[in-house]
């Protein structure tokens, strides 16, 4: 029995020196995997942190982006109001000025500029509260209009026309008004 009992303890020890292998390579493996499941844990976290980034970086480059249109649209209309309330204001100060003595010498400088663009036989258009100053300059009076002030000249022949009206002349020089306007708001 001693030769049977030598044998099972060789067998005995065999299984543990092979359990021991085993175990030492699972062992390895096991730490082999936890290394690569932290390295491909860490790649993944810094993925989705770039990505995170990235996004997070984007969406306040939109916000800012789009505050500083909004900004730009209000400063716009802002500017805008402005523009319609000096020109409401010009318009109201024309309006005033067609009663005083200075609205009889533009009229007159209309009129000689008409009759130098136009030939001496022209027929004015005017308000009808300027009829009497067109006549004294000797000028042919036509229709009348609605205008704030200032006149609409046309040849004898009817096929040339010259409009001086204070609207037209504002029309004509909007561009140069609110660039001067927007330089003193600015």
């Amino acid at each position: 029995m001693s030769a049977l009992n030598t044998f099972d303890e060789e067998i005995q020890d065999r299984k543990k020196k092979e359990l021991s292998i085993l175990n030492s390579l699972l062992d390895d493996k096991k730490a082999k995997i936890e290394a690569i499941q932290a390295e491909k844990l860490k790649d993944i976290k810094d993925k989705y942190a770039s990505e995170a980034e990235n996004k997070s970086q984007r969406e306040y480059s939109r916000i800012t982006e789009s505050a500083r249109l909004e900004s730009k649209k209000i400063l716009f209309d802002v500017i805008n109001a402005n523009m319609d309330s000096a020109f409401d204001s010009i318009k109201h100060e024309l309006k005033g000025f067609t009663k005083k003595s200075e609205y009889k010498k533009i009229l007159e400088r209309m009129v000689l500029f008409a009759k130098r663009e136009l030939g001496d036989d022209v027929t004015v258009r005017c308000r009808e509260s300027d009829n009497q100053m067109i006549k004294d300059l000797k000028a042919n009076v036509g229709t009348h209009i609605g205008t704030i002030g200032g006149i609409i000249a046309i040849d004898k022949t009817g096929t040339r026309e010259l409009d001086l009206t204070f609207e037209e002349l504002l029309e004509n020089h909007e561009d140069e008004i609110k660039n001067f306007l927007y330089e003193k708001m600015v």
